[in-house]
């Protein structure tokens, strides 16, 4: 689905105040995969993130989506960034909010209101289409964002710490919303995060970033047992070993054998 091969970025290269943030990166995420991406703060996670989405071109290397090199922003892509009260349209209700992507894909309006109230319902807001953002709390406001993402129909779908400015309770419902959806849609999901019991309890696969210039040091398989519980599965011996192994890899220190 996605292949990243020898990523660079340094903003205002050639210049006195370049900034390398990412160095020779390389990574695959497989169709369906849900990989959660951590690291040191300011290590390039979203300028990573924004690579991928073609809404900044790197300096070297190359990006495929679906075996087609990015250029710009892909057809069968969705984001959700963190700041849900950003990418929100004010003066639009939610349901209007959640359709207005689909004008890309010229689908009538009858077809976009259905498509809509479908991705509403997915996310457990079936009753907000006529409200606006602002009668929302802030953990319904990024369900909508989600729902406007799975409206799309993507078949990439990037994250950009979509929980980070919610609180701890909300968060939970948040990951395993996301779980959910992934499941019903069956889409590969690219989650960058700043919280490793996060990143352990949502992914297939948890991928650190080193601090910038960002490069992989280390690709960790999570294989907790199926489905995943927001107290269980954070009992569990394996999930405890692997928050460790996340941890020790994000301030640089060895990993246990």
């Amino acid at each position: 689905m996605l292949e990243i091969e020898n990523l660079t970025h340094t903003y205002g290269a050639g210049g006195p105040n370049a900034h390398h943030a990412i160095d020779q990166l390389n990574l695959s995420v497989a169709e369906g995969e849900l990989l959660c991406i951590v690291g040191p703060s300011g290590c390039g996670k979203s300028t990573l993130l924004r690579s991928i989405a073609g809404l900044i071109t790197p300096t070297g290397g190359r990006i495929k989506v679906d075996d087609q090199l990015v250029r710009q922003t892909p057809d069968n892509l969705a984001v959700v960034f963190q700041d849900y009260s950003r990418s929100l349209f004010p003066w639009m209700s939610v349901a209007d909010n959640v359709a207005l992507p689909l004008r890309r894909k010229n689908m009538d309006a009858k077809r976009r209101r259905e498509a809509a109230a479908e991705a509403l319902e997915s996310v457990g807001l079936s009753d907000a289409g006529r409200k606006y953002p602002f009668q929302l709390s802030g953990g319904m406001q990024q369900r909508v964002a989600i729902a406007r993402a799975l409206a799309y129909r993507p078949t990439l779908m990037l994250m950009d710490e979509p929980f980070g400015s919610v609180d701890a309770q909300t968060r939970e419902d948040l990951e395993d919303l996301v779980l959910k959806v992934r499941g019903h849609h069956r889409m590969t999901i690219v989650l960058i995060t700043h919280d490793i019991d996060e990143s352990v309890y949502v992914g297939d696969r948890v991928v650190v970033l080193s601090k910038a210039p960002a490069h992989v040091v280390g690709d960790l398989q999570v294989k907790l047992p199926a489905p995943r519980d927001q107290i269980t599965t954070r009992e569990h011996p394996d999930f405890v070993h692997l928050r460790a192994e996340v941890g020790r890899l994000v301030r640089g220190q060895p990993v246990a054998h």
